[in-house]
């Protein structure tokens, strides 16, 4: 089939959505289709839409909906869809409508939307392939922070949360991304000065993330709001636990059991955990374990086969 992939955020970029829509655009390739990835949908002709994000790509869903009212378009949900687009933008509703299937990417997903919707709702899982984790020293304890400084992330808690680990703690929490405004960097350049067992590092190329993970003991994703986080998938690739906010995109990807949940917006709770994963290894092995078990939800394989069925639902009928 001749596949529009409509991405709000082109190469340029390379945040998640980026990276989901690179990836897809290969899984479908090698099942044989012809996929075309634009930031807007150009008109030209295609047997399938699959869109990325039902707000900021609304007009694209609109035109492809006008255009071929029959024809099959698939909306991927993301976390700002999910948890606040979907319930307060007229656009994002309307695109929910228009979709014949809606794809979420994480199992907690689907409790965001109408009853009438959750029937034609798929979970598709992201992925990374394996990272070869390299033995690290215990000291100093390495945490890191994968993730742009925007609000959604909040991105200062585990900064805040190492003004409260003991101290005698070798924690040392490393930030990679950059500030998406001169706010953020301003804050981010007050925190480095005052919290001196936080790093930030800005904006780093993907190759260089996934060196750090490699050598990291922890992960922290404290978001206060997440469809489904690409950066979990890598942590657990590389297997290294994470410490999560408990919300439901990152319930959704670890699993209700999971042991590593603070309180959104709780670095007090977060220091703790922080602790307790560098000094317990019965707790840290937990992490471990338990991480080790949600991978096999996370493999390219995987997500390839999913993707690719919620495709194959239509190819009978646009064939």
């Amino acid at each position: 089939m001749r596949i529009a992939l409509i991405t709000p955020y082109g190469r340029q970029h390379r945040n998640g959505n980026w990276h989901t829509a690179a990836r897809w655009a290969r899984f479908l390739r090698e099942a044989g289709h012809t996929v075309r990835v634009q930031v807007e949908w150009d008109g030209r002709a295609a047997d399938l839409m699959l869109a990325l994000h039902a707000r900021r790509s609304f007009a694209s869903i609109r035109a492809f909906a006008e255009k071929y009212p029959s024809r099959p378009l698939l909306l991927a949900l993301t976390g700002t869809d999910l948890y606040r687009d979907i319930h307060e933008d007229h656009d994002a509703q309307q695109a929910l409508e228009w979709a014949h299937r809606l794809i979420v990417l994480q199992e907690r997903g689907a409790d965001e939307l109408a009853a009438h919707l959750v029937a034609r709702t798929r979970v598709v899982y992201q992925s990374a392939p394996d990272i070869a984790h390299r033995p690290v020293p215990a000291s100093p304890f390495g945490v890191l922070v994968i993730g742009n400084l925007r609000a959604e992330k909040d991105p200062f808690r585990a900064a805040l949360a190492t003004a409260y680990l003991p101290e005698h703690s070798h924690i040392q929490v490393t930030h990679l991304g950059s500030a998406l405004s001169d706010d953020m960097a301003d804050t981010a350049a007050l925190a480095q000065s005052k919290l001196p067992r936080w790093h930030w590092l800005g904006e780093v190329p993907h190759r260089t993330v996934l060196k750090h993970l490699a050598r990291a003991h922890l992960m922290v994703i404290s978001s206060v709001m997440e469809g489904g986080a690409n950066v979990i998938c890598e942590a657990l690739a590389a297997g290294v636990p994470v410490l999560a906010s408990h919300i439901p995109g990152n319930v959704g990807m670890l699993g209700e059991d999971y042991p590593g949940y603070f309180p959104a917006g709780d670095e007090r709770r977060l220091a703790r955990l922080l602790s307790l994963a560098e000094s317990d290894p019965d707790f840290y092995a937990g992490l471990v374990s338990h991480a080790r078990s949600r991978r096999a939800l996370m493999r390219p394989e995987q997500e390839a086969s999913r993707l690719r069925q919620v495709v194959a639902e239509f190819e009978q009928s646009t064939g």
